[in-house]
């Protein structure tokens, strides 16, 4: 009986522990999948939220936002809203305070990624909302006016859902450009009017973007294009050749009465608001110029390096590249006597195609491959109309969910050919912006990686890389002259990316001096001057561009050297087990971040 109640008693007291035990795990497992719960709430709620202000971002990020959970949404272009901006701080705090109960050591890791970047980013945004009235959401070189009728032309048609939604939308533009001229006049009534050359130049805009006499004619290219996606519903058996007439009628009716009378109304506003004692100035002549600056680097680069660092890191740079141009020179006396810039006449290759095909073949080996196979893209000429309006070139965004829908545009009056070209297509395609979306698109969806990520944006991440895989690309181009028989070319190459780096280099710093330094025209064309700058309408054109768009250089130039310093980390921790290919596969797989969280990643990582 002993033997029996003895036997009992070890079996009881095992059984007690392992009560115990699976009580704890159960505890700990609650807590874990609590924390992973409310986080997918979080994000699942706010991206579902974010994706439905805005119908023309969410078209432009998910080609099927029902695989999304957004089945039921009404269509509108968003703008700016008095009283939704008040209640905007408000929604970041709160969705902050939420963001901050949660445990992020109980996270998975990618959610405890996703949650470090989502937090710093909507800090940041939550200083950002002190400065409600410093943004300039109608830029001369990248305001909504010239965007606007670029996203609307790529608009595509995947069902007769996106044509209705398309002219829903068109039928908001008035509603839409009146809300960014209120933001305008709410902008000068807090006392910080647009300078009057700003104004005067987007009003010029308005009168050529849009014209009465290209749609009496049919020629716009918001009604070619129109007709062009219509037809490919139609070839597809989306939609009948009675509805494509409607649609074209509907197109033709809307771009008449509501849009064009919607630019006009715009210039007619700003013209009332043009006041010539207003000058261009930089962010530093404003009253909380320099504090909106401090927050507008962290948001536009990702970089938290305090200002002072950066320009010293910028320094830095332009000294190395300074000294790498006379190296170069000094070995080869006659390159600077025969240096025009990029030549393109002798380039091996005119076509685009021929061009993406030859990057993808020499970045094989360093880069990770897309999962899934490469894409294609379609190289197109950037409209007429909106030639003076837009960069020389840009990349139009793949949605997650479908990374084969690719569009590169090139803007034949400021890229000619040639080596220019080349090095354009290695930013904008392969290994530049469509090798990285199509990749961390492709990878993000396999690993399940939360669409929320989608709402965060990080220009020194993406365009960073751009500028880091556009420089590698002149390698590749001297590569190719020297295989075919043109050495000096090859040279030329070479010296051409310095001086591009050099140049950019320049203008980072020149943006530092005018919006943190409050440097003045005067003084910013002494300085080019200084670098060899002889035409006063270059010297007034640099310093217009940087000080109508902040940070711009800055996002490309100090993205690039974030990238650098991240590729010098990795080699201090890697040793010899670094290589190029482990080095981008990282940074790919990470996906768009700031940099301070991507460096901390990296020490993370075994």
């Amino acid at each position: 009986m002993k033997k029996h109640s003895s036997l009992s008693i070890k079996q009881l007291g095992f059984a007690a522990c392992f009560l115990l035990l699976f009580s704890c795990m159960t505890l700990f497992l609650f807590a874990y999948k609590r924390d992973e719960k409310r986080f997918a709430n979080i994000t699942s709620e706010l991206f579902v939220n974010e994706m439905k202000a805005n119908t023309l971002s969410m078209h432009y990020n998910l080609a099927d936002p029902a695989a999304f959970g957004i089945y039921d949404y009404t269509p509108t272009l968003g703008g700016y809203d008095p009283e939704a901006s008040k209640h905007g701080r408000a929604a970041l705090e709160n969705t902050l305070a939420a963001l901050y109960e949660i445990h992020a050591d109980k996270l998975s890791e990618p959610d405890a990624y996703l949650w470090k970047l989502m937090t710093r980013s909507l800090e940041n945004s939550l200083e950002m909302s002190n400065f409600p009235y410093y943004s300039a959401p109608l830029s001369p070189s990248s305001g909504m006016q010239s965007q606007l009728p670029v996203l609307l032309a790529e608009y595509t048609f995947r069902s007769k859902r996106d044509v209705e939604d398309y002219l829903a939308l068109l039928d908001q533009t008035d509603e839409y450009f009146a809300s960014l001229l209120l933001y305008e006049q709410d902008k000068a009534a807090a006392g910080l009017p647009t300078p009057a050359a700003s104004l005067k130049s987007v009003r010029e805009q308005c009168d050529t973007v849009v014209t009465a006499s290209e749609l009496e004619a049919g020629t716009h290219f918001l009604q070619t294009t129109f007709r062009e996606r219509l037809d490919s519903l139609f070839q597809a058996d989306q939609i009948t050749e009675k509805e494509a007439e409607h649609y074209i009628t509907q197109n033709d009716r809307l771009l008449k009465t509501v849009l064009l009378p919607a630019y006009a109304a715009l210039g007619d506003g700003l013209l009332l608001l043009e006041d010539t004692s207003v000058q261009l100035c930089g962010l530093g002549a404003t009253p909380e110029g320099r504090s909106y600056y401090e927050n507008l680097v962290i948001s536009e680069t990702g970089s938290y390096r305090p200002i002072d660092d950066i320009e010293e890191l910028l320094v830095q740079s332009f000294t190395h590249e300074y000294d790498e141009i006379k190296k170069l020179i000094t070995k080869n006396p006659g390159l600077l006597k025969n240096y025009s810039g990029a030549p393109s006449a002798s380039f091996p290759y005119k076509d685009a195609s021929q061009m993406l095909l030859d990057l993808q073949t020499r970045m094989s080996g360093s880069f990770p491959s897309i999962p899934g196979g490469s894409v294609t893209a379609a190289v197109k000429p950037v409209s007429e109309s909106l030639e003076d309006y837009t960069a020389p070139a840009y990349y139009l965004t793949a949605p997650l969910d479908n990374a084969d829908e690719n569009s590169i545009y090139i803007n034949r009056s400021k890229t000619p050919g040639g080596l220019d070209l080349y090095t354009t297509l290695a930013h904008e395609g392969y290994p530049g912006h469509l090798y990285q979306t199509a990749y961390y698109n492709r990878s993000s969806l396999a690993r399940q990686i939360r669409p929320a990520r989608e709402l965060l944006w990080y220009g020194g991440y993406l365009e960073g890389w751009a500028l880091y895989v556009e420089f590698l690309s002149y390698d590749y181009a001297s590569a190719l002259l020297k295989e075919h028989s043109q050495p000096d070319a090859a040279l030329n190459a070479q010296l051409e990316k310095h001086n591009r780096s050099l140049q950019l280099c320049l203008y980072s710093l020149l943006d530092i001096m005018i919006h943190y330094e409050n440097a003045s025209y005067s003084q910013i064309a002494k300085t080019l001057e200084s670098f060899g700058f002889t035409d006063s309408s270059v010297i007034r054109s640099v310093y217009t561009y940087i000080a109508q768009e902040p940070c711009n250089y800055l996002k490309y130039y100090l993205g690039y050297l974030e990238i650098l310093s991240l590729q010098d980390r990795a080699k201090e921790l890697w040793q010899n087990e670094y290589t190029d290919l482990r080095f981008h596969t990282f940074y790919l797989d990470c996906g768009p971040s700031d940099f301070a969280t991507l460096e901390e990643e990296l020490l993370s990582t075994p």
